[in-house]
């Protein structure tokens, strides 16, 4: 059986995740004492036991996420590595499928997302932004909906296309309310403010972008053991230089995570596509994009124990 594995981003993160990995198999207990290491914090400990605002937080939560999924990772290559065909991450999780894919090293990529996570929050407390999640079919594109708004209150862009009638709207504090305004009267359901630090994914991430191209510039990269398909075009990477390129344009582009699945939906038709980390995120996004994909969750004992049973099968 083809996999294609899948990694959560930010917001999947909660107290508890990857205890009972940690305690029932060695490898993922090593990729928490690893990370405990690489970052000189106890990194482990605010996974297991939280509390939940500070695991929140976007320089801790970023690392935490791809700990636990390096994690899962670390139990289940063995078992099923030969049979992964790709891989992709939303946001944050692109950073932990190069790691899957022998790009990164589990150290390196560590130090980059807790960096990455920092350089976020600075950015959007240098220029503060906001972030709101439009939901339900629009009588108007999203992009028109966000260039009347910039014109009429403060830049606003798309910032995360997630599924069909989920999208995801980043920018000024004012433009963004105006957007959400605009797209209630074009025909959305809902508009939700949410709960984040900065503009994450549009223009007011440049500062953080200018951060994340020299670290990376320095951070040992090879090129990927299997395609990474990439948040800002959809598209498969084959290479360090190409992976390079596109983690850095990601902070300032939308996330094209519709686009991304509907590719390796094409490209893989028949393989299990799995997410590998803290809850159901992805698997709920993929079956609005692609149905008829076969999916599976794999962020705890009970689901690796399902996932190499539905693969032996």
């Amino acid at each position: 059986m083809d996999i294609v594995l899948l990694f959560p981003g930010q917001g999947s993160q909660k107290p508890g995740m990857g205890k009972d990995l940690a305690e029932a198999f060695p490898e993922a207990r090593a990729v928490f004492d690893r990370a405990d290491a690489a970052l000189g914090l106890a990194l482990s400990r605010l996974c297991f036991d939280g509390p939940a605002d500070e695991l929140t937080l976007t320089h801790n939560a970023q690392p935490a996420l791809l700990a636990h999924s390096a994690a899962v990772w670390a139990v289940a290559r063995e078992r099923i590595g030969r049979q992964v065909r790709a891989a992709a991450g939303h946001s944050l999780g692109e950073f932990t499928a190069y790691h899957a894919a022998g790009a990164l090293a589990l150290d390196d990529s560590l130090r980059v997302v807790r960096r990455r996570g920092e350089l976020m929050y600075e950015a959007g407390t240098r220029r503060p932004g906001a972030m709101a999640a439009i939901l339900g079919d629009l009588r108007v594109p999203i992009e028109a909906v966000c260039e009347t708004a910039t014109r009429e209150a403060g830049s606003v862009v798309p910032a995360n296309y997630n599924a069909p009638g989920q999208i995801v709207i980043s920018g000024d504090v004012n433009g963004v309310e105006r957007a959400m305004a605009l797209a209630k009267e074009a025909g959305a359901k809902r508009a939700l403010r949410l709960n984040v630090s900065g503009a994450f994914h549009s223009p007011l991430m440049q500062t953080a972008q200018d951060g994340l191209t020299e670290i990376l510039a320095v951070t040992p990269m090879r090129d990927p053991q299997f395609p990474v398909y990439a948040n800002v075009d959809g598209g498969p990477v084959t290479t360090a230089s190409s992976a390079r390129e596109r983690l850095v344009r990601q902070l300032t582009s939308p996330v094209r995570w519709t686009e991304e699945i509907q590719a390796l939906a094409r490209d893989f038709a028949d393989a299990l596509f799995v997410e590998m980390g803290p809850g159901t995120v992805l698997v709920g996004l993929v079956k609005k994009i692609a149905p008829t994909v076969k999916t599976a969750s794999c962020g705890t004992v009970a689901e690796i124990e399902q996932l190499l049973g539905l693969v032996a099968s």
